[in-house]
């Protein structure tokens, strides 16, 4: 008999502290996406503009910031995947020798590069997605030798959902169905998609989807929905009455990263966001413990 997973709440389990804000490269981070090189540095590759009054459209290209060590922050950086258009919410795994980072908005671009400064661009194909299935927002997480699985933000039947897509080679996905809806009595339903910025661990035998649940008002932006499943294809649908069953937890974050350092064993949790958002260090990105209970 297959024994059942002991389930785990995630919660933030320190203040928060900063760890990079952006002095030449652009006036704030949004979505971004943190990978470590075997040389043990940090690099953070996230969404900003030259401009500190908001507007996406202007956000075309990326910030690369990246340091030696989380507790004393990221200082150096510099712009990488300037093509003067639209650029948003980077997501970069490491494979062999190289590194794929996937970017939005739609369509799915990819970029490869073997040393995080200088990246080329590569065809992607997405095979079988539904017209709205993948707008941004893309993650990636390897779950066997030979299985990649992307998760993206997409909508579903007017409402929000996050997408699953299966690749062998990282070039090509296929898609595979909804991995969350949400429906009914779900209390946001931003045309764009309230589902935002996909982020799974596994943990224990489980994965945990972190979603930033917002219509961007500020009421909601800084809203973290955490969703469970031994299957990282389905993490079923929220449609508002059932929150008490499918939401594992609820913290504070906007398109967060959550990531184990491997040297000390702890994980962490990151936030960033728009100015005037309420954010815990305006134009940053913010980093705090992040606990198993």
């Amino acid at each position: 008999m297959k024994t059942q997973p002991t389930y785990y709440r995630p919660a933030i389990a320190s203040d928060w502290k900063l760890l990079f804000k952006p002095r030449k490269a652009g006036r704030y981070v949004n979505d971004h996406s943190i990978v470590r090189a075997p040389n043990g540095s940090w690099h953070l590759f996230g969404i900003t503009s030259p401009n500190t009054q908001v507007n996406p459209q202007h956000e075309r290209y990326f910030v690369h910031a990246w340091g030696d060590s989380l507790k004393e922050g990221l200082t150096h950086e510099e712009i990488v995947i300037d093509h003067g258009t639209r650029a948003w919410a980077p997501g970069v795994v490491k494979e062999g020798s190289k590194y794929y980072m996937y970017y939005g908005p739609s369509p799915t671009r990819l970029a490869i590069s073997g040393e995080l400064h200088h990246w080329i661009n590569h065809d992607v194909h997405l095979i079988g997605s539904p017209i709205e299935a993948c707008h941004r927002d893309h993650m990636v997480l390897k779950i066997n030798d030979y299985t990649w699985v992307m998760y993206a933000t997409g909508i579903k039947d007017g409402y929000g959902c996050i997408s699953v897509y299966v690749s062998n080679d990282l070039l090509s996905w296929r898609f595979v169905q909804y991995a969350l809806t949400t429906s009914g009595n779900a209390p946001l339903n931003s045309s764009w998609g309230a589902t935002e910025s996909p982020y799974v661990v596994f943990y224990e035998g489980c994965y945990y989807l972190f979603i930033t649940y917002t219509d961007c008002s500020t009421e909601t932006y800084n809203d973290t929905l955490v969703f469970r499943s031994c299957n990282p294809y389905d993490f079923g649908d929220y449609n508002g009455d059932n929150e008490s069953e499918i939401v594992a937890a609820k913290l504070f974050g906007h398109a967060s990263e959550v990531f184990r350092d491997p040297d000390t064993g702890k994980w962490y949790i990151t936030t960033c966001g728009w100015p005037g958002k309420g954010i815990p260090h305006e134009h940053a990105v913010s980093i705090a413990e992040l606990e198993w209970r």
